[in-house]
């Protein structure tokens, strides 16, 4: 495989010229000012030549309070981010115009080898202690980071022997129509430590009632939300060996699935479910993640020689995502109405890591290198038993160099290089005839397995001035690679042998450039410009003779910017702005993206306000703007994701008081101005069962003590 480096298209700087006020990275002084995500080593945010968003714990807990959703939680709070789904799929949610790899302390949850768009939804925040986003391609992690790194970093235990904890009770329901809405939702934590040990246990249950629009309507089922059920264990066991080694085991216990008795229906305008008798309710299995669970085991050694620190992780992963039933998986020939899929994998993988610090005539070095494994078998089956997506055995070794150099406290110079070798191994399958009508039908065809081998190499290049507190600009060059979503490619293969299905990886090329600015006490700005190319892009159409949507491997060009404005009126006050645009072409055909792909312009607001030491009251708005790219057919039809997205506002209000040191009682008002609106990808997608109104206004209330 061999990437290519395209010239950076001066288009995308038209539109910066106008926009210097605006900034691409949360931050405000309230952001722990760490990231690891980005160079596997714990650095300040401030010398990152990135684009980089750090939520953290209190803006987490804040969020949690209107929504436990991580979608809508990333929506807020990270430019580049598309605009929530409302639904338990983030399919369409892409960052930058790429899907992010999403991790859980750096190990990898997404499923890129057959891209279910579930990710997201693997953790409750309650076990959340902060995010970090990096933005931009990257092979620092390995595959299925072609728009970044989202690392949900979890809760560490206390730091002084004894123990604490926590318990919140909450309930949320519909304010428009609240019968059948209520729900329930109990989180606990307890943390201690005893000499060497530390030690940290949370747990949190969720039974959502039915979800309403804002007319008051039950949401349709497809992804949806209503009447799911959610449980998640986290659990942390740390050992201090002596003061330079340290062993820890974690491990994860996930599963979010919909059980409920209602049906489905269009009322010609939109998706909704109702009562119906048995019959005609949701068929199939519950859809969501089936009791997914990761293990993670990790040593450090502070001083494993001079000025050196290594880390080993070993981690080991089960994820079962179960999926709605589908009439378009029918085969009546066969005797099969539809079918329900499944995406199984399981990994495998072991780390080790060293970081060097070196310091020489007023230049600091470090070097962060070592070598990465993992093993991951993915396969999407049918609940009924049919192979969709046969099963896919990825082995990956990869070996990385990462150095970062600090010139006289001004300069700050990053470069690295990482080779990938994988293999990928399938047998022999057949693709599954499939009918949307009786007579509408794709052709089954035997196709001859084998292994298929990947080798990349690939940069990353970026600098950063620190000039003064008032301008630190910086630019960037990164590569990934990605063999992301094969499992798409071959469950509609056309060809014979697994040779000659388009499976080749795609190398994406990400060129940045920005600054930030901390201009007085009160006032920080941010803003960066990307762009991106990638020879193979993977985007859908649809094929009329079999109704089936069939991949299309094309080079793609992405652009955009996005930013932040952060001001404090007053110790009390703070208001945080952002901004994001993004754009993308298939330039084989010289056509747009279409909204599976490509999120319209998005821009927020939060505000907060302290009265008092005990109070506290947020809002947070977002805007989503329009987007029309494409033409419709003679018949007024749109095809795939090219429908047009008209804009849309929403209002969230949040709250807490404290009655006591240890008793809080905290709110949360989701879409409190009850806007009767389609979310972005509501409107994009022409699928059916999509055409889903986003929630009207909901309530939450809730007690929180703790000890």
């Amino acid at each position: 495989m061999k990437s290519t480096i395209n010239p950076l298209n001066i288009r995308v700087f038209a539109p910066l010229l106008c926009s210097a006020f605006i900034a691409n990275a949360m931050a405000n002084e309230n952001v722990e000012r760490i990231v690891v995500t980005g160079s596997r080593v714990v650095e300040s945010i401030d010398e990152v030549p990135a684009s980089v968003t750090i939520i953290s714990a209190e803006e987490i807990q804040e969020h949690l309070r209107v929504t436990p959703e991580l979608q809508s939680l990333l929506a807020i709070y990270v430019p580049g981010m598309g605009p929530d789904t409302g639904s338990s799929s983030n399919t369409g949610q892409t960052l930058r115009g790429r899907a992010p790899l999403i991790m859980i302390d750096g190990v990898p949850q997404s499923t890129p080898l057959r891209n279910g768009s579930l990710g997201v939804k693997t953790l409750d925040p309650s076990a959340i202690e902060r995010i970090e986003v990096i933005k931009g391609a990257t092979s620092i992690f390995g595959n299925g980071a072609a728009g970044g790194i989202v690392n949900y970093i979890t809760r560490s235990s206390q730091t002084e022997d004894g123990i604490s904890g926590e318990v919140a009770v909450s309930s949320r329901f519909s304010a428009v129509r609240a019968d059948e809405s209520a729900g329930v939702r109990v989180e606990a934590a307890v943390t201690g430590r005893s000499n060497r040990w530390q030690y940290l246990f949370t747990s949190s249950v969720e039974e959502n009632g039915v979800q309403r629009d804002a007319q008051g309507d039950i949401l349709g089922l497809q992804y949806g939300l209503s009447d799911t059920v959610s449980q998640n264990y986290f659990a942390k066991v740390g050992f201090d060996i002596d003061n330079d080694k340290t062993f820890q085991v974690a491990y994860n216990y996930y599963r979010s699935q919909q059980k409920t008795d209602l049906g489905d229906v269009n009322d010609g305008h939109k998706d909704l479910a109702i009562h119906v008798a048995s019959p005609l309710q949701k068929q199939g299995e519950p859809q969501g993640p089936d009791g997914n669970t990761n293990l993670m085991v990790t040593y450090e050694d502070s001083d494993i020689f001079t000025n050196t620190e290594l880390v080993v992780d070993y981690y080991q992963q089960n994820i079962e995502n179960v999926f709605f039933y589908s009439p378009s998986l029918a085969n009546p020939a066969e005797g099969y109405d539809g079918g329900q899929s499944v995406i199984k994998s399981q990994k495998k993988g072991l780390r080790a890591t060293f970081s060097s610090q070196l310091d020489y005539s007023g230049v600091e070095a470090t070097f962060i290198y070592g070598i990465d494994a993992l093993n991951d078998v993915t396969s999407q089956p049918l609940v009924d038993g049919r192979v969709w997506v046969p099963e896919m055995d990825m082995q990956n070794l990869a070996g990385f160099l990462q150095s970062k150099w600090l010139f006289a406290d001004d300069f700050i110079l990053k470069a690295g290089i990482r080779n990938e070798h994988i293999t990928l191994g399938v047998d022999d399958y057949t693709t599954l005839r499939l009918c949307r009508q009786a007579d509408q039908c794709s052709v089954s065809v035997a196709v001859d397995g084998g292994e298929i081998d990947y080798q990349a190499t690939t940069y990353n290049l970026a600098l950063k001035y620190q000039l003064n507190d008032a301008f630190h600009p910086f630019i960037s060059y990164s590569q990934g690679a990605d063999i992301s979503d094969t499992g798409r490619l071959l469950r509609t293969a056309t060809v014979t042998d697994i040779t000659n299905i388009r499976t080749e990886a795609s190398v994406i090329d990400n060129y940045e450039a920005g600054f930030t600015s901390q201009l007085g006490a009160d006032l920080r700005v941010e803003f960066s410009a990307y762009f991106s190319t990638s020879e193979l892009g993977t985007s859908t159409r649809f094929d009329a003779e079999t109704g089936v949507y069939l991949p299309v491997r094309a080079p793609q060009e992405i652009w955009g910017y996005e930013g932040l404005v952060n001001y404090h009126f007053s110790s009390s006050i703070d208001v945080t702005a952002t901004y994001s645009y993004v754009e993308g072409k298939d330039t084989q055909e010289d056509v747009y993206l279409g909204g599976r792909t490509i999120n319209p312009p998005k821009a927020t607001v939060i505000a907060n306000w302290r009265p008092d030491d005990r109070t506290r009251l947020a809002v947070e708005y977002l805007f989503v703007g329009d987007r029309d790219r494409f033409e419709p057919d003679t018949e007024g039809n749109y095809s795939t994701d090219q429908a047009p997205v008209h804009s849309y506002h929403v209002v969230n209000l949040n709250g807490h008081y404290t009655f006591a040191d240890n008793l809080r009682g905290f709110f949360g008002v989701q879409n409190l101005l009850n806007e009767d609106y389609f979310p972005a990808r509501a409107q994009a997608y022409t699928y059916g069962g999509y055409r889903v109104k986003g929630l009207g206004t909901t309530v939450n209330l809730g007690m929180e003590y703790s000890f």
